[in-house]
């Protein structure tokens, strides 16, 4: 049986690239090689795109061939650099695993779309609207879900700091994991948080704090055919959870442990799921995405924010909730790759091609 041709997309321009570039570590190290042929795709700090051996250390300064991913559906797949000419490698199917800006707001996932390859993950739509954190609120509310009250400042606008409700966190409405976030406990520290955050965005949002349990949900499907990991709890020894800012976050956070499964009722467990389950249709979520949300002490959730294309490294949170509900991150890779190539055509048609 031949394998299947598998680009997997890892690195990026942005803060994220050390984070990708793990995760896409973590990926390699349980791809099944008698299933898949894997290429590498990096995207260097500079932005190069190049063919390399694999995301191990230092693959930005070893041997690779520049490659780029064909916008053409006339010549699909990945058009490598050699001796002066561009040769083709055909691809069955494409894992980005990039997260942040250019992996999670839509652009690769546009570019994947162009080239008509499936493509692991949400599409365009949901991607855009996932990143931006107030449009996530707005559509969830819409479909009935709780949300933080919240408020959006754009570039050089004011706000009203007197009808603010504090402490509130301050964070870029466009941007991955916390970089450029802030808790705000008086109006006097409003205007250096709003500076922090503009580093990352021109879009910002200000939303009250939540007082309750921050609790994830790890989601696997699409439609209705839905598949969830193990709920997990973030356990807080002092100050706010910092996702990807720890000093060595391989040993663990400074200020944070998971529990899973989260140490809470079962029947808030189940509402757990089944509310991240409501945020992931409601947003047009498909492949998968890892919901965070909180959880009140009279029992309400409400969301956070979601992930659509979530941390795989040996210490993220979505393989760790699927690990602990029986599925391995092989599995986990093997059901990915399968939705994206049973999913639908442009023209609504279903490919039902079995890639095992």
């Amino acid at each position: 049986m031949d394998r299947l041709k598998i680009g997997i997309i890892f690195g990026g321009g942005f803060e994220e690239h050390p984070i990708s570039v793990k995760s896409a570590q973590e990926v390699a190290k349980n791809l099944d090689l008698e299933k898949y042929e894997p290429f590498y795709i990096g995207i260097t700090k500079s932005g190069a795109w190049v063919l390399c051996d694999g995301p191990d250390v230092g693959w930005e300064d070893g041997l690779y061939r520049p490659a780029v991913l064909s916008p053409d559906r006339s010549i699909p797949g990945l058009l490598v650099l050699e001796q002066g000419r561009y040769e083709l490698i055909g691809l069955d199917v494409v894992l980005p695993v990039l997260h942040g800006k250019i992996g999670e707001d839509g652009a690769i996932q546009g570019l994947l779309e162009l080239s008509g390859i499936p493509y692991v993950g949400c599409d365009v739509h949901s991607s855009a609207v996932c990143m931006d954190k107030s449009l996530a609120y707005i559509v969830a509310g819409s479909a009935g879900i709780a949300t933080p009250r919240f408020w959006t400042v754009t570039a050089n606008e004011d706000l009203e700091t007197d009808r603010l409700s504090y402490p509130v966190f301050v964070k870029p409405a466009r941007s991955g994991s916390s970089f450029g976030v802030s808790k705000v406990s008086a109006k006097e520290e409003l205007p250096s948080a709003l500076k922090t955050a503009r580093q990352f965005d021109s879009k910002v949002l200000i939303e009250e704090a939540v007082v309750g349990s921050e609790v994830g949900c790890a989601v696997l499907g699409n439609d209705s055919d839905l598949t969830t990991g193990e709920v997990d709890r973030v356990a807080l020894s002092h100050g706010f959870f910092k996702i990807h800012q720890e000093d060595d976050p391989e040993s663990g956070s400074e200020n944070a442990t998971f529990i899973v499964p989260a140490d809470i009722p079962v029947e808030s467990r189940a509402l757990v799921q089944e509310t991240a389950k409501s945020i992931y249709r409601a947003l047009g979520c498909r492949g998968l995405a890892r919901v965070d949300l909180f959880l009140t002490e009279d029992g309400k959730v409400v969301l956070n924010e979601v992930n659509t294309l979530p941390g795989m490294t040996s210490y993220s949170r979505y393989p760790r909730m699927m690990a602990a509900a029986g599925l391995p991150l092989s599995d986990v890779i093997d059901r990915m790759v399968s939705l994206a190539m049973n999913g639908k055509d442009d023209e609504g048609r279903c490919h039902v091609r079995n890639p095992f």
